[in-house]
């Protein structure tokens, strides 16, 4: 799993989902605080962040329900693989999504993990649900731009 971007950035995992479950306001890249064995198994690719969320516990931004599978050769040190994170963040990063959240009803999901100068990082999306209306919508245009491609790749 080497997928690597033009930034230099080598990408773990993905939430593909994300983008046809949510509108996304903004992006903010955050560190996390692993163990030891929780960055080797990163490294491994063995980790899914497709059903994660983002909340806030005593003023800090947690990272729920992402999977980070065990890592084998960690024998006794090993970790808990669907165990809370903390992710780093500035304070007033901190209470800027804490007012998001609070006031105007969004959502903090995690788009893509990956590494930054051997640095694990993670960026946060700033989301809104969609109405199943909206997924409908996208799908519509996603169809009706492929068949449009089509229809121009056969008529030239």
């Amino acid at each position: 799993m080497n997928n690597k971007t033009i930034h230099g950035l080598k990408i773990i995992c993905l939430n593909r989902k994300a983008s046809y479950n949510y509108f996304f306001e903004d992006l903010i890249e955050a560190g996390i605080v692993l163990k030891g064995s929780e960055i080797k198994s990163i490294r491994d690719g063995k980790v899914n962040i497709a059903d994660s969320y983002a909340v806030e516990k005593n003023g800090e931004i947690i990272l729920i329900n992402s999977h980070v599978a065990s890592y084998k050769q960690a024998s006794y040190s090993n970790h808990k693989p669907s165990d809370e994170r903390k992710l780093l963040l500035k304070k007033k990063e901190i209470n800027k999504l804490i007012g998001k959240m609070q006031r105007e009803g969004f959502t903090i999901i995690p788009t893509r993990m990956y590494f930054k100068k051997g640095k694990a990082k993670i960026e946060l999306a700033i989301a809104k649900g969609k109405k199943q209306f909206d997924k409908r919508a996208a799908k519509k245009t996603r169809d009706w731009n492929r068949d449009k491609s089509r229809y121009i790749r056969k008529s030239s």
